[in-house]
């Protein structure tokens, strides 16, 4: 069977099987993403006034976080020169400022709690019990009408109503995303393929502050749920990561009590001791969905800076060297499911068997396209609109090594006692935007399996 109707046959049996899914608990992040299209001469000027030199310093390695204005402009080109996303926390007052009078083309959800909610509650009708750090009235209005739900209230009064019924008018808390097309040229700099950069500037997010309502009555409202996705960590650090983490551990023990299956959402993370910590508790997790610059870092501190230097080094990136790297993160930690996705093919490494495992990777892959395709997906029948996307070329020679090295047959291959389900993906040429489309995936994935279970 070829890969179309491989996808065609995967998109109806999900769209079929959605609504069995039970409530999906969403947390920790949330915020306003302000998103601007770079502009190579305006981009140009703003470089050159805040010092070329110093900025291409930082164009060559990313700073843990943002503390000034060349800080933030060489990250951007750290971004175009690779083509891959990053997101750091903006420290400085200064540097916000200079973001703020920067401006914005237009204002969309962020955070990936957000994203998901809006997709998973407002376009598949999923119903979600989303965190929320600060429900601001123009949050609130970011929210799509649908079975998305925030808790309110404490003890025997907690209910939960949609954010746009919540009634509040907490802060904004707004990151800045700079978004460039594949082709982007800026001094030296060419942006292999369509990315952008995050300068995340609210101060609940990257510290992980948590609603009362969660900390108090987080067993309550995990009664409600059958899945659960946690994220939104990335931006904690060495100084502040010990209560979220004690936090997180709670959590987890309340839902691995209740049989809830958990995906951790990983997202770039600069600082290392937080990293090594969240490797450290990844065996309380079900799954983990992470793309190359990800895998590569968590390979980094388990030691494996060969197989990290692999997952960097080519275009697409080496199968073979994600399939070890997988490997080596599932041996060590003990979690069910690894998910990767890369520009071009998505992996899923579980220790259970089965092509709904495969076919839930397609539906995300469309879904992705779907949303690359049209910008934003208002239900789930505007999801097969994107069949008419081309399937990746290049992906033939990813699956052409798979077939040979794990003996491969309709994506799917036994590899040293799990099972490795590849798909090619479809990729629009042009998109309208790429903010939110990793979110697209592994939420659509990982709700997507369960659906077809």
């Amino acid at each position: 069977m070829g890969w179309d109707n491989l996808y065609a046959s995967a998109f109806e049996r999900v769209r079929a099987n959605i609504d069995m899914v039970g409530k999906v608990l969403l947390a920790y992040n949330t915020n306003i993403d302000a998103i601007k299209y770079l502009q190579r001469e305006d981009l140009e000027v703003r470089i050159e006034k805040a010092g070329q030199e110093e900025v291409l310093h930082y164009a060559e390695e990313l700073p843990r976080r943002i503390e000034s204005v060349p800080q933030l402009l060489g990250s951007i080109l750290w971004s175009i020169g690779r083509g891959k996303a990053a997101e750091l926390f903006v420290e400085s007052c200064s540097t916000r400022f200079y973001m703020k009078r920067w401006g914005w083309d237009e204002l969309r959800m962020g955070g990936q709690v957000g994203i998901m909610a809006n997709l998973l509650g407002g376009v598949y009708g999923v119903p979600v019990i989303a965190h929320v750090p600060q429900l601001s009235r123009l949050q609130a209005e970011l929210f799509k009408e649908g079975p998305i739900y925030v808790p309110k209230g404490e003890g025997e009064n907690l209910e939960l109503v949609h954010p746009k019924e919540f009634k509040a008018d907490e802060e904004n808390c707004i990151h800045y995303i700079y978004e460039f097309p594949r082709g982007f040229r800026v001094l030296d700099f060419e942006a292999p393929r369509e990315n952008r950069f995050i300068g995340s500037a609210d101060d609940y997010n990257p510290n992980v502050v948590i609603r009362p309502e969660f900390e108090e009555q987080f067993e309550e409202i995990a009664a409600n749920a059958e899945l659960a996705i946690l994220s939104g960590l990335q931006a904690l650090t060495e100084e502040n990561y010990r209560g979220p983490l004690k936090t997180v551990k709670a959590h987890l023990d309340i839902l691995e009590e209740k049989g809830i299956p958990v995906h951790l959402e990983f997202a770039f993370t600069p600082d290392e001791t937080v990293r090594k910590a969240f490797v450290g508790i990844l065996g309380k997790f079900w799954s983990v969905g992470l793309n190359e610059v990800e895998l590569a870092s968590v390979m980094n501190v388990m030691g494996e800076k060969a197989i990290a230097e692999k997952l960097l080094a080519s275009d697409p990136v080496d199968p073979i060297a994600v399939t070890e790297a997988m490997l080596k993160l599932a041996k060590k930690t003990g979690v069910r499911r690894i998910h990767f996705h890369t520009y071009g093919y998505y992996f899923a490494l579980t220790d259970y068997r089965g092509e709904f495992v495969r076919d839930a990777l397609l539906f995300a892959a469309l879904a992705a396209a779907a949303k690359a395709k049209l910008g934003d997906i208002r239900n789930i029948d505007d999801v097969v609109k994107a069949m008419d996307v081309p399937v990746n070329e290049k992906a033939e020679g990813v699956g052409e090594a798979l077939t040979k090295v794990y003996d491969m047959e309709n994506g799917i291959a036994e590899v040293n006692g799990y099972q490795l389900a590849f798909i090619p993906t479809k990729i629009v040429a042009k998109p309208r935007s790429t903010v939110g489309i990793g979110d697209t995936i592994s939420s659509s994935a990982f709700v997507g399996e369960f659906a077809l279970r």
